[in-house]
């Protein structure tokens, strides 16, 4: 497989350019460096550039403020008409560097935060009164915001007195279903108690919200401009960067734990299999860490951090050592002394295993793959292209009849690696037509005519299937080299984006870097039928219902998505085994007599039609009867759906012989390996796939 050069796009030519043309502020402030920066990158880089004038202002103005204050919690009419007269100049700010919107809505936020935080402790200080007919609307979508504090102050009485009812109705049920086996409390005591959990649960969020800092603001506000250009272009700032690395590539640097804020502390929340952390055996899960050194140096309190800069207190690089000290759950206190390793986060990566067909002796191989990941940052990195060729011979070597291909829930990733890999199940040929801003579309090939497999597959996919899914779904759809399974349709996502380091737009300002990412949107991509993914996604050839199928969902669902396109198909052809349009409308016929036959997939639907009423429906009763009433008829009608995925249905699901060894000793590997292959043999779209599948092999 070959990727020409335009495909990587000349990212240095443009940097220099922008760098050229970016004007010399003489502002000292770092904020109004960035935002000029990130426009100026936006409107030489993005496929498809947005004027800066009225029409873009208000349009920032709107998603800024759903950011800030998507709930209607904090602001007031009387605040939004403030940040409304100055919503027309926002476009004139951002090109002046000026800051004057957003100074303005930070300290109407920190002031909102403050005032509510003295309603809510305030209202949870008094009993309330369940008795008295009355109602509350959840969905901010359904609110305006509160005319005057009077009226936010009612909502905030409505919101707490809801979230006070759920847990105090939940008490007197499990109080009168425990009898007397459990000490019998007042119905003052359980409210008490039940308003006691909602002001715990508040004053934490309110401590998490107190922590955020400025530049966790400014983000806001950045990706508030951003986001109009597409959904996809982003600003990230240097802590964002470093987590989207480790997701995209399965790999980090460091100890091998994941954190996260409780209250003032810092706890241990899971120890990575493999990591330094988990050799040493010290360091357990809901430890708290207080305090981190660097080697010999003296320790920093990390007391009342948020976990972002305590995380970059303990990452760092492969074989560097980190001294924590940490509390356990028994209180004792104690430092633990870790040297930093590669961690590589193994759920990430593609796993296989093999299933008993419908037929006797029928051996299907099964490939999950979780997302297109890739490490470009390391030569000795992982990536998905190769670990699949790999998968795919471990599954030959099995001699399998046919292989599913699961890509449900992969939100996408590598474009180079998606080319190759479709190449996988074709000779060679066209994979995809990829289109840069005032270019003509690319072809990227599949250059390879070797086929590591040439047997009977089926592609599952469903709504959260995105990005490079797409692409290697379109691409075996339109060869007629596999059959797609799946949800109404694919994501829908048809964009490419690239990373830019804002550091390198700009000439000087040393003190102000590092300045964060640039995640923009540089091309779209096409079926080679001349189609595009964009907001349409792949229509799989076989529709599985599910619970979203009747909500709407994917790309079509954003702000301000880019529209769908055509341009003229390519030639393409493959010779390895074709399925044709006959064949697959006979195997979406017996499939369909199959769902419509199942009780399972019947509930299923079912189902997907109370998930849509009751996600339609936001106002609640706030009455004891009336709630009770409403919890009971909700739970009676949610118990027809109770274990619909329970029970065991598909039989002989079992590890690859060559990956035993890698689980077996393994505590831990062995228990996550067993929750898999239970996942696989409870999952009732894995066993209409494997009907599907099976009907494929009978026809081929």
């Amino acid at each position: 497989m070959k990727i020409k050069g335009p495909i990587l796009l000349s990212v240095s030519a443009i940097l220099v350019l922008v760098a050229a043309y970016l004007p010399q502020t003489d502002s000292s402030g770092k904020e109004s460096i960035l935002v000029r920066t990130l426009m100026r990158g936006l409107e030489y880089m993005h496929y498809q550039p947005a004027d800066l004038n009225d029409e873009f202002a208000s349009k920032a103005y709107e998603i800024y403020l759903d950011n800030i204050d998507s709930g209607r919690r904090w602001l007031t009419q009387k605040d939004v008409d403030k940040l409304e007269a100055l919503k027309t100049q926002i476009d004139d700010n951002i090109e002046e560097g000026d800051l004057a919107f957003f100074d303005l809505s930070v300290e109407l936020l920190d002031a909102g935060v403050t005032k509510t935080k003295a309603y809510y402790k305030e209202i949870l200080a008094k009993p309330f009164n369940f008795s008295k007919d009355e109602l509350v609307q959840m969905d901010s979508e359904k609110r305006e915001f509160a005319k005057n504090d009077k009226e936010l102050k009612d909502f905030w009485r409505r919101s707490l007195k809801y979230e006070t009812l759920t847990r105090y109705a939940r008490a007197l049920k499990e109080q009168e279903e425990a009898g007397e086996e459990k000490e019998i409390k007042s119905e003052e005591e359980l409210e008490a108690e039940a308003r006691e959990k909602v002001k715990e649960l508040y004053d934490k969020w309110y401590d998490r919200i107190n922590k955020l800092k400025r530049e966790d603001r400014l983000s806001d506000f950045l990706n508030s401009l951003t986001s109009i250009f597409d959904p996809h272009t982003n600003y990230l700032k240097p802590i964002d960067k470093q987590n989207f690395d480790i997701r995209f590539s399965g790999r980090l640097e460091g100890i091998g734990a994941r954190l996260q804020t409780d209250g003032d502390y810092t706890k241990v929340v899971d120890i990575v299999i493999g990591g330094p952390a988990w050799k040493g055996k010290e360091l357990q899960e809901n430890d708290i860490i207080t305090k981190v050194a660097q080697g010999d140096e003296e320790p920093i309190d990390v007391k009342g951090m948020v976990v972002d800069d305590v995380v970059q207190y303990v990452r760092g690089k492969k074989g560097t050592e980190v001294r924590l000290t940490v509390k356990s759950l028994d209180g004792t206190e104690k430092v633990i002394s870790i040297v930093r390793d590669i961690v590589y986060l193994e759920e990430s990566y593609a796993k296989s295993l093999i299933l008993d067909g419908p037929e006797d002796g029928e051996k299907i191989g099964y490939l999950y793959l979780p997302s297109f990941y890739a490490d470009f940052e390391n030569k000795d990195g992982r990536f998905c292209a190769p670990d699949v060729a790999k998968e795919l011979e471990k599954l030959k070597e099995e001699k399998v009849d046919g292989i599913i291909l699961d890509l449900r829930n992969n939100g996408g990733g590598s474009l180079r690696d998606v080319v190759r890999m479709s190449g996988f199940f074709i000779e060679e040929g066209p994979i995809v037509q990829v289109k840069s801003r005032s270019k003509k579309a690319e072809v990227l090939v599949d250059v390879d005519d070797k086929v590591q497999y040439d047997g009977p597959l089926v592609v599952m996919v469903n709504g959260f299937s995105a990005s490079a899914s797409e692409i290697l779904a379109a691409a075996l759809q339109d060869y007629g080299r596999a059959v797609v399974v799946g949800s109404n349709s694919t994501h829908g996502k048809g964009t490419v984006q690239r990373f830019v380091d804002l550091d390198r737009t700009i000439r000087g300002y040393e003190d102000y870097k590092p300045l964060g990412n640039l995640k923009l949107t540089t091309q779209k991509f096409y079926r080679i039928n001349g189609g595009s993914t964009q907001l349409r996604g792949v229509v799989p050839d076989i529709v599985l219902p599910d619970n979203f199928h009747y909500i709407k969902t994917g790309e079509k669902q954003e702000k301000y998505p880019m529209k769908w396109s055509e341009i003229d198909p390519v030639n393409y052809n493959q010779n390895v085994m074709r399925i044709s349009r006959d064949d697959l409308r006979t195997l979406a016929d017996k499939s369909s007599s199959r769902v419509d036959a199942s009780p399972t997939f019947q509930k299923v639907l079912q189902n997907a039609k109370r998930f849509k009423r009751q996600r339609d429906q936001s106002e609640y009763p706030l009455s004891l009867n009336s709630y009770q009433s409403f919890v009971e008829n909700r739970s009676e009608e949610a118990k027809k759906y109770n274990g619909i995925f329970d029970n065991i249905i598909n039989g002989g699901v079992k590890n690859l012989e060559v990956d035993i060894p890698a689980y077996t000793g393994n505590e831990t590997k062995e228990a996550r390996n067993k929750n898999f292959i239970e996942d696989v043999s409870k999952d009732a779209y894995i066993k209409e796939t494997l009907n599907i599948i099976h009907d494929l092999i009978q026809q081929q």
